[in-house]
């Protein structure tokens, strides 16, 4: 929880702008740098807590620094005091959660007086663990005048056996995260009957980052809360926290499934902050079909975090993958040890998948400032006060511009002058924006899209929610209008039994198990040292084939294994310490089949298209790279089971004469429609809030369900998670961006920079550049006049 003051010393630290400068010093560097954002300091506006805030909690408020509440904290409490869920999306550093906590710790302070009863309680959800952990350890610090009236207990997967019963009786401030929620505390309902009962708020933080398949799962367990809190009498207001997002009480309203007040009006101060987006240069190496080849974005967020460290300025890199994280913490402390041997200590790596106790021991090295600089992925992004911080690195656009402020941001939580550094990957998209900077500072950040009737989502939680209480009709309002048609087809698959009025859960095992609700495709892989039998971490299910195949590179800790067996029947990847001089990089095949299209729009002779499809995608092989520099050593084949998908999809299509027009050659088609397909799955997440590895794409000369040259771009998650849906509605848009993308591009023939893409079963091949422009401008000449006027 930030406090409002500036901190004393914010004058005495370097600022940003000459941070940057240091780190631009040379003629190479300097010249990576293609643009710098200033952003001005911002005086902040008062006002008074309302009335019904105990003046023993505004004098806890004080104790902590903070005499009067910005604004935007005040008009939040107002509306949560007078029972009015509310959604404060105001900028990182903003004060949110005090903007909620005054009213919760009020609440549970009056409830500490009720006689013979437990009193109010209040249920607080975060998206990850260390961000429930963090915001414990911040309410403890604020309610330490109030003695015993507020007791705060994280309740998750960590929490030891012999805690949780005390957690269910005596805590009146529950923080916990969605998982446990569903799988946890929902289906244990009446030993949490006296919290339930009790409960006044639920704090949903940071619910920007509940979107796609994740966010629709999170809105029907709150649905299933709500149901079980009208149960047992309750009905509690809903207090929403959220970066600045686009339409925030539309996305809130969608989330809970009740109406909701916003406030987006940032009335806290905000120091400097200088945000460069930089591009790493090319290399003398050429890459797969002789295309140009840039420096990595690894390597250069590296030497970045380098020389922050040596400056002493203290720094997080952000990484988009658990690998990145672990392969940039390694390289810094190994050039780190050549200046000081002190300082490779002062660097680690934070991603999932750690043990808890590697994560809690990281987490306070950070606060307490003995860590220098930290490599991390979004397991650190969201939300967790790390105060000091004066500087932090992206590495490659993190999706969405709701993210890239999100990281931006945790640099400067004290009030003080701060650097933000993107640096591009060799990726159309950030290509794109780092040359296209009124993309990422001129524009709205993202509405936030999630599906809650989606039937994959709906239908496990229906059978969740009749194992808690037997559903009846009455309940399909509050589920959603999908609800009904499901119930005759769970009742056929045995699932549900209707008996009088009401469905019954049928089986033994547990319902909630159905859900798989963050879309990771089953239980996740162990890795285990082989020669030992330690358990190392773990991986999501759904990453298993692509990460740890047999023979792959695996780092944990910043030591090197390569897996000897993935076994897939005991979900197990068994790995051997050991530092080969590359990096794997899995490669797959994919086909794609039309199940039902909902929506057809002529676009001249084209057609673009919405509907169902069946992607079934294999992994086949790995490429061997050599470290830092990406070349390929060498491919390898694989021996792994086919997966099937069936998700929703947008997909277009040209005629023989639009080919013509384009003067596209059947020799060029493949490769035109290959690079189309390449670029536009790397510039959607401008329209829709995910990334390129949230989608898919597959493109067809002659695909045999529209019989014509068809490119595919397709949600990566069960039956869909509105990304698909976003493209189609913003496809004008969306390929207009892809189109200028590909056309702005320096290289000759095509290169990671437009064209070629590292998720491609195919080693990209075959693309075709110029072709690709061509066939997307012939594409868009057809597209409804009121979309290219958008455009």
């Amino acid at each position: 929880m930030a406090s409002n003051p500036l901190p004393p010393d914010a004058g005495a630290r370097p600022s940003p702008g000459m941070i940057l400068e240091r780190l631009a010093r040379g003629a190479t560097r300097a010249a990576r740098i293609t643009h710098t954002e200033h952003l001005p300091p911002r005086i902040g506006s008062h006002a008074d807590w309302p009335e019904q805030i105990r003046p023993e909690v505004i004098d806890a408020i004080r104790s902590a620094g903070i005499d009067r509440p910005w604004a935007h904290q005040a008009r939040t409490s107002e509306h949560a005091v007078r029972g009015e869920s509310v959604v404060v999306a105001t900028g990182t550093a903003s004060g949110k959660s005090l903007a909620y906590l005054a009213p919760v710790l009020s609440t549970l302070l009056d409830g500490s007086e009720a006689p013979n009863g437990r009193g109010a309680t209040a249920l607080y959800l975060a998206p990850t663990k260390a961000l429930a952990a963090d915001q414990r350890r911040a309410v403890r610090e604020l309610t330490a005048p109030l003695g015993t009236a507020v007791r705060p207990a994280v309740y998750d997967g960590d929490t030891p056996v012999e805690e949780r019963e005390w957690v269910r009786q005596y805590a009146n401030y529950v923080l916990t995260n969605p998982d446990m929620l569903h799988s946890g505390i929902l289906p244990s309902h009446t030993r949490w009957s006296s919290f339930l009962r009790a409960l006044r708020y639920v704090v949903i933080d940071e619910c920007h980052s509940y979107r796609g398949v994740f966010g629709s799962h999170v809105a029907q367990i709150i649905r299933r809360l709500r149901r079980l809190c009208a149960r047992y009498g309750s009905d509690p207001v809903f207090l929403l926290a959220s970066a600045t997002a686009a339409e925030p009480g539309q996305a809130a309203t969608r989330l809970t499934g009740l109406p909701v007040v916003e406030i987006t009006e940032d009335t806290s101060p905000r120091g400097e902050l200088v945000f460069a987006l930089w591009e790493p240069p090319l290399t003398e190496l050429h890459g797969e079909q002789g295309a140009p080849v840039r420096r990595t974005a690894t390597a250069e967020t590296a030497d970045l975090l380098t020389d922050l460290a040596v400056q002493g300025v203290r720094t997080v890199a952000f990484v988009r993958s658990r690998r990145g994280a672990e392969l940039i913490a390694l390289i810094a402390q190994e050039r780190l040890a050549e200046v000081d041997r002190s300082l490779p200590g002062r660097v680690a790596a934070y991603r999932g998948g750690y043990l808890p106790e590697e994560r809690r021991a990281l987490e306070h090295a950070l606060h307490s400032g003995d860590l220098l600089g930290l490599a991390a992925t979004t397991a650190l992004e969201l939300g967790v006060d790390v105060s000091g911080l004066d500087a932090v690195v992206i590495a490659g656009y993190p999706g969405t511009r709701a993210s890239l402020w999100q990281q931006a941001g945790r640099a400067g939580r004290s009030g003080q002058g701060a650097l933000a550094v993107l640096v591009a990957r060799d990726d159309p998209l950030d290509t794109y924006l780092v040359h296209h900077p009124e993309a990422l500072f001129d524009q709205p950040v993202e509405t936030t899209v999630l599906d809650p009737d989606n039937p994959y989502v709906l239908a496990p939680h229906l059978c969740a929610a009749a194992s808690e209480l037997p559903l009846t009709e009455a309940d399909f309002a509050l589920f959603g209008t999908a609800a009904a048609g499901l119930m005759p087809q769970l009742e056929a698959a045995g699932l549900l039994r209707r008996r009088a009025r009401a469905w019954h859960w049928t089986r033994r095992e547990r319902a909630a198990d159905l859900a798989d609700i963050r879309g990771q495709g089953g239980s996740p892989v162990q890795v285990v040292e082989a020669g030992t039998g330690r358990l190392l971490g773990t991986v999501d299910a759904a990453a298993a084939h692509t990460t740890v195949h047999d023979g792959a590179v695996h780092l944990h800790q910043g030591r090197s294994y390569v897996v000897q067996q993935l076994d897939l029947d005991d979900d197990v990847a068994l790995v051997e310490e050991s530092s080969p001089p590359y990096s794997t990089t899995a490669r797959d095949t994919t086909a794609i089949s039309v199940l039902e299209t909902d929506t057809e729009i002529p676009w001249g002779e084209a057609r673009l298209c919405f509907g169902s499809v069946e992607v079934t995608n294999q992994v086949v092989s790995f490429l061997r790279r050599k470290l830092i520099t990406g070349e390929v050593l060498g491919e390898t084949k694989l021996d792994l089971p086919p997966r099937t998908l069936r998700t929703r999809a947008v997909w277009w299509t040209v005629t023989e004469d639009q080919l013509d027009a384009a003067r596209v050659n059947p020799e060029q088609l493949g490769g035109a429609l290959h690079a189309a397909e390449h670029a536009s799955i790397g510039m959607l997440p401008l329209f829709a809030t995910c990334d390129r590895w949230d989608i898919g794409g597959v493109s067809v000369p002659l695909h045999p369900d529209t019989l014509l040259p068809t490119v595919f771009v397709y949600d990566g998650h069960p039956g869909g998670a509105g990304f698909a849906e976003r493209a189609f509605h913003t496809a004008a848009d969306w390929l207009t961006a892809t189109r200028d993308a590909i056309a702005a591009c320096e290289c000759e023939a095509g290169c990671p920079s437009c064209i070629q893409s590292p998720k491609c079963g195919n080693g990209n091949d075959p693309l075709h550049k110029r072709g690709a422009v061509r066939l997307l401008g012939e594409l868009l000449r057809g597209a409804p006049k009121e979309a290219q006027d958008r455009s």
